[in-house]
């Protein structure tokens, strides 16, 4: 287990805020390549963010139990147990944003890692900065649920048919059962929700929910629509071809 702490400032005092807005982040890298694992760390502590390594599936289970980090960027392929397996166990605990690290472009790989409870992913080989871009929408969205649910705890659920919303727990049901989302998809589903039947362009729900401005990451869009359709069933998402994505509430 390695630590990456932020530089000092010249003075020797402590580190100036973080250009994110999240000086006080910590983010858990879990990759077993050290060549990886120090590049992302270094560049991540460059943002302001204190920044620890484990090297396989087990030790980044205890180090995220133990940290309770605010995001996690995570390899698929580890010695021990592989990444969809401390997805599932990190996410039985407590909800944390997971980035994932896929060596292979395949989307049914990307399902899988969502379905079992991860955030994002990037396929391998990444630019740095656009790791970086990825990890500051995670910890934004993180942000912006702590926010939600402090400022509007009295809004009472959004009920349509047999889905029910519920943002200042950020839980949902259908047909009476809990449906547990990762936080990009309860975001992107109260997104689509508070506006039945209008459809939403991938740009505008890349840029809102991911607060990502470049149009070449609609992919993602689509994969977590996938999973949401997964969880959720096929009717409650029409797909407007060519354009994005509308609710469609259940009839009652």
């Amino acid at each position: 287990m390695t630590t990456a702490t932020p530089p000092s400032s010249p003075g020797g005092g402590p580190t100036s805020p973080s250009p994110s807005g999240q000086p006080n982040a910590t983010v858990l890298v879990v990759e077993d390549e050290p060549a990886i694992a120090a590049a992302i760390a270094q560049r991540l502590s460059a943002e302001g963010w204190r920044v620890e390594v484990a090297r396989d599936g087990l030790a980044g289970v205890d180090a995220a139990t133990r940290l309770q980090p605010d995001a996690i960027v995570l390899d698929v392929m580890l010695p021990g147990i592989d990444g969809l397996e401390v997805t599932r166990r990190i996410q039985a605990e407590t909800p944390i944003p997971i980035l994932m690290l896929t060596a292979r472009d395949d989307e049914t790989d990307m399902l899988v890692g969502l379905g079992v409870g991860a955030d994002d992913y990037m396929t391998k080989p990444f630019s740095m900065r656009e790791l970086v871009a990825r990890v500051k929408a995670l910890l934004r969205r993180v942000e912006r649920a702590a926010q939600a649910a402090a400022t509007v705890p009295a809004d009472p659920p959004m009920t349509m048919g047999d889905v029910s919303i519920d943002r200042a727990q950020r839980r949902v049901h259908r047909g009476g059962e809990e449906v547990h989302l990762t936080p990009t998809e309860f975001e992107l589903l109260v997104m689509l929700a508070s506006a039945p039947k209008t459809v939403q362009t991938r740009e505008k729900l890349l840029a809102e929910v991911w607060d990502w401005a470049d149009a070449s990451g609609t992919r993602t869009v689509d994969s977590h629509i996938k999973a949401l359709r997964r969880k959720l069933g096929p009717d409650l998402i029409r797909t407007v071809h060519g354009v994005g994505y509308a609710f469609e509430p259940p009839a009652d």
